[in-house]
């Protein structure tokens, strides 16, 4: 299991906000921060790719109301896991 470090907490943030289904990340900088917990436990558990495509469609329509259709979150998904696992048990502990 990787560690929740900041460098990592903050590189998914970054995902999220560039994401940014609602169109507010640039007005309010913890916009996505109800997503980050959650994908970040799927990450934890082994999520791939189809998980957290299928979290990333649903958190848009029921958390926020918006209709993911338009929103491509298979391709955020795709990114998403590929950070994560990109990133080295450890790498970035304490630092932001």
């Amino acid at each position: 299991m990787r560690p929740w470090t900041t460098s990592t907490e903050n590189g998914l943030r970054h995902l999220l906000d560039e994401w940014d289904p609602v169109g507010a990340a640039d007005d309010v900088q913890d916009e996505y921060d109800c997503m980050l917990a959650p994908v970040v436990g799927r990450l934890h558990a082994g999520a791939r790719r189809r998980e957290i495509g299928a979290s990333s469609w649903h958190e848009p329509a029921d958390h926020f109301g918006f209709d993911p259709l338009g929103l491509r979150p298979d391709a955020r998904a795709g990114r998403v896991v590929a950070r994560w696992t990109a990133v080295g048990p450890g790498q970035g502990t304490g630092s932001a």
